[in-house]
């Protein structure tokens, strides 16, 4: 035997496993508008299985007998255990499998597995073939019931699903020396009530010493005052499971409902929504709780901040309270901070100067503001009666300049008063409390008596009537008579003469006679009252002649100078008019000019890596966010550097807009920052209608993020897969238009994308489809579970949608993401079917170099899948570029005839290829699992239900029988029909299939 009892020494490299229970700790960290707290919290494990603890005998189910077998041993504690060994490794063509009892998953949708073994060094083994192996594959089948025979399932990879191949850190060549290797694997989704594990030697030496089987769980926390509960982790490691959360007493929560996180490690993430601490309650026990403030604090408002002692003249006899009580003799107002204010004093020192019948008012500050800087004043005007000693408010004909209430300066002026009249002004002095005060405000006044006052001036003589002695005058009375108008006082003279002639009149107009002719005349008027007379008028100029010939041309001498206005005005505009003209034809050249030089075809991409400093690269191609203008509202997916979210922007002066945002992972270091942000170094410097648009990034504060505009029916793949069948071929041909215009104007600028594939475009909500992901491919982290990027020559290439010199030699071109295109039409005309099927990489690999490719999807144009073989000419020269791409589907939209003609499925395409793509129904135990294989197991009830449930009875339904149970899909229907008629060739029937 070559595989004694094994010693239990120390572990090797357990690097890949989590064993053991272990603390993360979130830092603090800000997402749009919200804090998430810091807590330690353990990753929960709860174990499904564990073979390390079992007392008796496993017996598992081994096939076949000669291969695995039982045995006692004993751990590095001398406590009994039991293993499983083989070491056929003399014997040629070894296939022995090793099955554990059944597993119930608890709804559990991933599950993580931890083995422990060992293995010998087949170079320690002497005269043994060449086909002996350190490695062993695990595998699982998922069961409703513990059904699994000695013969069912079939032992082999289908029904079986592989999880890895695994292999050791470290083998042994001294039976002494064994070491213990621990690997842990994880997988799902998990959608039966449980399963079986499966262990595959293909002829190695070794011994399995233990195996446990569990799922990972996300503990009870409190995050941003909110209680979030145990939450199992998600189908995928990049799942993010939505916890619900509740506020903890005495919090609210604010605007978006709670919501936090659990990712596939078992850790918290991303809070959206968080509850603070209500008014009168602040965060206590590390920000877990919320407590009362106590007697003499308080806090005004909800939010994160503490409780405050009482301002100065304010109380809080109780606890809990979020406002003091002013004291007595202190107010606070509506729209006041929760400081206590009184009313001020009176106004001091009212000084009154009295000017006939005007006034001016000063006074000073009062001594005491009451705590407050919102001082104003109101001047209160009352006329009293001496002999009764009564006072009531002025007339309205009372000017009070500035204004009369909420006067800041600390003057008036006062005019409009009757003269001989006593008065009583009133200054009050208010503040913003006054209001809330039960007593009147206190004011300072002052008693004045007016003097007796001549009328004011008169505003304007007019000229009536003029011959060659006599002139006709008329003016209005004064705007302030101040008394009655006795009569007026007419002064003229001869214009350039000092002897002035004066003559009265009762009313407010006048002859003047005894002029001399054609001279001219200076004329001002005056009232009088008896206090006197006023002030004269303004001097106004007559001529007695002159004036009336004036009067007479009047109407001549305004048309002509109204007619000489318009012709001047026509002629500046009409050279107006020419003189832009002609600058605009010299612009129009110049940017005529400046176009051929600005033509979108002469842009040239940069890389951002040939930057000494990418940072500068991000500063010249993508704008800078403040982080203020961007808010968080859902998580929607998980990125390579972090989360993706769906948010809003308002820039200043655009209108908000609903984008989708990328952050980058706390904890980020250096170069995962620049590769971060090197996607929108790229993207910033495209501009077209189906490229992905940037809108800019935030780099100033945490997260760091790139925002992009929103699609809203994300990635093209799973987007065609939930609408299968449901757009008709020019919708196609037109998704496929858009892309193929994307990648010209790319390919225009010199940009290889290298990861074109259905899933790196999306779709907004009228079918517009954009490429993104710029780059990132290169920078992807070697990841066993994601079997899409596959390690070549030191990159990770996606092998299923890349061109073979790219895979072999690393060539990436035009040409390259021609051949990726292809692909692309194979998935949006099958409706995001995976290419190659179930095929290993390296199966694809081989089969591309041996000419293969693949067939046309279903009801696929002629034309479409012959743009598609074109595509894929393994002369990259020979292939079409992306112009001509553009050109072939115009063509195909315009002539939509060209599109009715379907290719045949075997047309071609060589046979073996198609051959491994067709599902061999006798291999299926079940009519379900048959449904299972074609991905339609959706409708495994309706099967059931209707009495489908066995292969004879399903290999005669016709597409009314699927429209009867319950098949509405167009596009679902033609899947299952075909699988149907793929059937009955197999059971050599000849029934037709109604499609």
């Amino acid at each position: 035997m070559l595989l004694p009892h094994i010693s239990f020494g120390k572990p090797a490299d357990t690097q890949n496993a989590h064993t053991h229970t272990h603390t993360h700790t979130h830092t603090q960290s800000e997402l749009g508008a919200h804090t998430f707290v810091s807590i330690s919290l353990p990753v929960l494990q709860e174990t499904l299985m564990d073979s390390k603890w079992a007392t008796t005998e496993l017996a598992w189910t081994a096939h076949p007998e000669s291969g695995w077998e039982e045995v006692s041993g004993y751990d590095d504690a001398m406590n009994p255990i039991r293993t499983y060994q083989v070491c056929n490794v003399r014997e040629q063509n070894q296939n022995n499998w090793l099955r554990s009892d059944f597993i119930p998953r608890k709804d559990v949708l991933r599950v993580y597995v931890e083995m422990k073994f060992t293995v010998r060094d087949c170079n320690s083994i002497p005269n043994i073939p060449g086909s002996c192996k350190e490695t062993f594959n695990l595998f699982y089948y998922e069961s409703d019931s513990d059904s699994a025979t000695a013969t069912s399932p079939f032992w082999m990879e289908n029904p079986y699903v592989k999880v890895d191949t695994i292999a050791p850190d470290e083998s042994f060549s001294m039976l002494e020396s064994g070491r213990v290797n621990t690997k842990v694997r994880s997988f799902g989704p998990l959608s039966r009530n449980g399963f079986y594990l499966a262990f595959q030697d293909l002829g190695a030496c070794m011994s399995l010493i233990s195996v446990r089987v569990f799922y990972k769980k996300c503990s009870t926390t409190i995050a941003n005052f909110a209680v979030f509960p145990e939450t199992a982790t998600g189908a995928e490691t990049t799942s993010l499971v939505i916890a619900p959360g509740t506020c903890v007493s005495n919090a609210l929560e604010l605007s978006v409902p709670l919501k936090l996180y659990c990712n596939g490690d078992g850790e918290w993430m991303v809070p959206v929504g968080s509850c603070t601490c209500a008014a009168g309650f602040e965060p206590a026990i590390k920000d877990t709780q919320c407590q009362a403030c106590s007697p003499g604090t308080f806090k005004s408002q909800q939010g994160q901040g503490f409780c405050t002692p009482c301002p100065p003249n304010s109380m809080s006899s109780s606890g809990a309270a979020s406002i003091c009580a002013c004291r007595n003799g202190y107010y606070r107002s509506d729209s006041d901070p929760p400081d206590a204010s009184s009313i001020p004093s009176a106004p001091r020192n009212v000084i009154s100067n009295v000017n006939e019948t005007s006034l001016v008012l000063e006074w000073s500050d009062p001594r005491d503001l009451g705590g407050r800087t919102d001082l104003f004043y109101n001047v209160i005007c009352k006329k009293c009666q001496p002999d009764r000693n009564m006072c009531s408010r002025c007339d309205d004909n009372v000017d009070i300049s500035p204004h009369q209430r909420g006067l800041i300066q600390r003057h008036v002026s006062i005019s409009n008063l009757q003269a001989h009249t006593q008065y009583s002004f009133e200054i009050q002095a208010f503040n913003g409390v006054s209001g809330k005060s039960p007593s009147t405000p206190q004011s300072a006044s002052v008693n004045i008596t007016t003097n007796q006052a001549a009328p004011s001036a008169i505003p304007t003589v007019h000229l009536l009537g003029a011959t060659a002695n006599t002139m006709s005058l008329s003016w209005l009375p004064p705007e302030r008579p101040n008394g009655i108008i006795l009569d007026y006082e007419i002064k003229y003279h001869e214009k350039g003469e000092a002897i002035a002639h004066t003559m009265t009149a009762q009313r407010s107009s006048a002859r003047i006679e005894g002029l001399k002719p054609a001279t001219p005349y200076v004329v001002q008027v005056r009232a009088r009252t008896v206090a006197g007379y006023g002030r004269y008028s303004s001097p106004a100029d007559f001529t007695p002649e002159t004036d009336a010939r004036v009067q007479e041309q009047l109407p001549l001498i305004v048309g002509s100078a109204a007619a000489g206005l318009v012709f001047i005005i026509a002629v500046v505009v009409i050279a107006i008019v020419c003189l832009r003209k002609q600058r605009n034809g010299s612009e129009s050249e110049y940017t005529e000019k400046l176009q051929q030089y600005m033509t979108p075809g002469m842009k040239v991409y940069i890389d951002p890596f040939t930057y000494e400093d990418p940072n500068e690269a991000v500063r010249e191609f993508a704008k800078e966010i403040d982080i203020s203008c961007v808010k968080i509202e859902e998580v929607i997916g998980a990125g390579e550097f972090g989360e993706v979210c769906r948010g809003r922007l308002k820039l200043p002066g655009r209108r908000e807009i609903i984008v989708a945002i990328k952050t980058l992972k706390v904890g980020y270091t250096e170069r995962q920052r620049r590769d971060f942000l090197s996607e929108a170094s790229i993207m910033g410097q495209f501009d077209h209608p189906n490229i992905i648009r940037l809108e800019g990034v935030v780099t100033k504060s945490r997260p760091v993020m790139i925002v992009t505009e929103f699609m809203e029916n994300g990635a093209l793949d799973s987007f065609l897969r939930l609408n299968d069948g449901q757009f008709t071929v020019i919708q196609l041909v037109g998704m496929l238009r858009g892309i193929a215009a994307g990648m010209k104007y790319l390919s225009d600028m010199n940009y290889v994308h290298r990861d074109l594939a259905a899933r790196n475009i999306l779709v907004n909500s009228n079918l517009v489809c954009k490429v993104s992901d710029f780059g990132l491919s290169r920078f992807l982290e070697d990841d066993p579970t994601d079997p899409t990027y596959t390690s070549s020559l030191g990159g990770k290439i996606p092998i299923r949608w890349t061109a073979p010199e790219a895979i072999a030699y690393r060539k990436f071109t035009s040409a390259s993401d021609v051949w990726s295109y292809g692909i692309v039409m194979w998935e949006v005309m099958s409706y995001g079917e995976r290419p190659y099927w179930d095929m290993s990489n390296q199966d694809v690999i081989n089969a591309v170099e041996q000419d293969y490719r693949l067939p046309p999807p279903m009801d696929c144009p002629t034309a479409l899948h012959q743009l598609m073989l074109d595509c894929w000419v393994k002369e990259r020269n020979l292939r079409p570029k992306f112009a001509q791409i553009v050109n072939t589907l115009d063509k195909l939209i315009r002539n939509a005839a060209s599109l009715k003609v379907v290719t045949s499925a075997q047309s071609g395409v060589s046979q073996p290829l198609l051959d491994r793509c067709v599902p061999d129904y006798t291999t299926f135990t079940t009519v379900g699992d048959w449904l299972d294989a074609i991905k339609m197991s959706r409708y495994r009830d309706n099967f059931l239900n209707a009495g489908f449930a066995s292969f004879d009875l399903v290999a005669q339904m016709t597409s009314e029988d699927l429209l009867r149970i319950g098949v509405t899909l167009a596009g679902h229907q033609k899947k299952i029909l075909g699988s149907i008629q793929d059937m009955r060739l197999q059971m050599n029937q000849t029934l037709p299939v109604q499609v």
